[in-house]
């Protein structure tokens, strides 16, 4: 038998795992500068938490979901987004408690999974960077969450983004623009997909973001949910466009923009990208918003919430389209040659010591020819060798060579067990020790 990957998956191989690393810890200090904390929640949950949260009629809930019975018959499913599980873990923990200071800020990493059928940078088993915060409903914390955003993705190095932005209002702007969408699609109900029929009483915001190409002609002539907010979620809304102006951040107003999740409330966002490797025309490569509401429908208090969620699979294709170059985070500092196996102990000696000191090392475990083993240290891209032989081991020393500049010198053995690093300032300058 044949084992293969299930489809929608990936295995990240080592090469292409040193991007993620550096994507990963790149966003890793960028969320510590705006003050976020990480937070690890289940890859499962009680089906209930992602039901209730993205709507019962989104793809997510009635198409995509990877929900099962486990042996206890509780009904559960594989987590398809983040933000539901992360106000869950904040909701149960009681992160509301006076306790800790507000805005609670807090980002996170890892896989998520949709039925849906796989193409360039989106799988079934997909990974996100997404980032919460809780406890305050300032416009100015809108426009952060936004900025970093943005921030992120020029720190990795994209161009051509583009930021979108609308509102959704609160509820009672959103219950107005419902009924006011319920009568203009009513007329057209029997040329609807029969996705948006059972979405168009239950929850009409759905056919907005419908896939069907009819469906999108129908809601060209759809009125604005701009048009429907109330003075408090037009001076919200109002403010967040002062602050990104203030900011010289440039954006968009899409008002045909609703997003796929029906928590979301007052602004919501995507970044976009006009990359034809995810497609033609402009893709969403980062989106969030505002989930004022979210943490009551789990059972937490009245509590303001906004985040977004990035997919690490469309940024790395992204990434690449764009040429973007990925530093080298592998570097080897020392690879010990020895020729001779009566050389063994002492050459794993000093690859240990060096590891203790906390450079990169390693050395030949396949009984190489010590051409094969400088050949090695040459492939690997090593700073310096280590070598040593019969003559070395009676000496008691050990040749150190620059793999940049070829110098070479003899240096004592217990010299470079105590301190390599006073061995290279000692012997090396520094463009040979870069």
């Amino acid at each position: 038998m044949r084992y293969q990957r299930p489809k929608g998956t990936a295995d990240i191989l080592p090469d292409e795992a040193k991007k993620w690393t550096y994507v990963e810890e790149t966003a890793r200090m960028l969320f510590n500068d705006y003050r976020y904390q990480e937070i690890r929640t289940p890859m499962f949950e009680n089906f209930d938490v992602f039901s209730r949260t993205s709507g019962d009629t989104s793809d997510i809930v009635t198409k995509e979901m990877y929900d099962f019975k486990d042996k206890g018959d509780r009904h559960m499913s594989l987590r398809p987004e983040g933000t539901a599980g992360v106000v869950r873990a904040f909701v149960e923990n009681k992160l509301y408690g006076p306790e800790h200071p507000r805005p609670i800020k807090v980002f996170y990493m890892g896989s998520m999974f949709r039925y849906e059928r796989p193409q360039s940078g989106r799988q079934r088993e997909f990974h996100q960077i997404g980032v919460e915060a809780f406890g305050s409903n300032e416009p100015e914390l809108d426009v952060e969450v936004m900025a970093m955003g943005m921030d992120l993705l020029s720190h990795f190095g994209l161009s051509g983004l583009k930021l979108t932005i609308n509102s959704l209002g609160d509820q009672a702007s959103r219950a107005a623009y419902r009924q006011a969408l319920i009568d203009y699609l009513d007329p057209h109900f029997d040329e609807l997909s029969e996705d948006s029929k059972v979405r168009l009483h239950k929850n009409p915001l759905r056919v907005l973001d419908s896939k069907d190409k009819h469906d999108q002609e129908i809601v060209k002539g759809a009125p604005s949910i701009l048009d429907y907010l109330n003075e408090d979620s037009k001076k919200h809304f109002d403010q967040v466009k002062h602050l990104l102006d203030a900011l010289k951040i440039p954006y968009v107003i899409d008002p045909d923009m609703v997003r796929g999740l029906d928590y979301y409330t007052h602004t919501i966002f995507e970044i976009m990208v006009d990359s034809k490797a995810l497609g033609e025309g402009y893709t969403t490569i980062c989106a969030g918003g505002r989930y004022n509401g979210l943490v009551e429908q789990l059972g937490g208090p009245e509590m303001p919430g906004i985040g977004f969620g990035l997919g690490m699979e469309r940024l790395m294709v992204l990434m690449e389209a764009q040429k973007v170059k990925f530093p080298v985070l592998d570097q080897l500092d020392a690879y010990v040659v020895g020729i001779g196996e009566q050389t063994s102990l002492e050459t794993l000696q000093i690859v240990q010591s060096l590891r203790s000191d906390g450079f990169a090392a390693d050395r030949d475990y396949l009984d190489r020819k010590p051409k094969a083993q400088f050949k090695t240290a040459n492939k690997l891209n090593a700073q310096f060798t280590i070598t040593i032989g019969e003559s070395e081991l009676k000496a008691k020393t050990a040749n150190v060579k620059s793999m940049a500049s070829g110098k070479e010198v003899t240096v004592p053995i217990s010299e470079i067990l105590q301190d390599f690093d006073t061995v290279l300032t000692k012997y090396f300058n520094d463009k040979e020790i870069d």
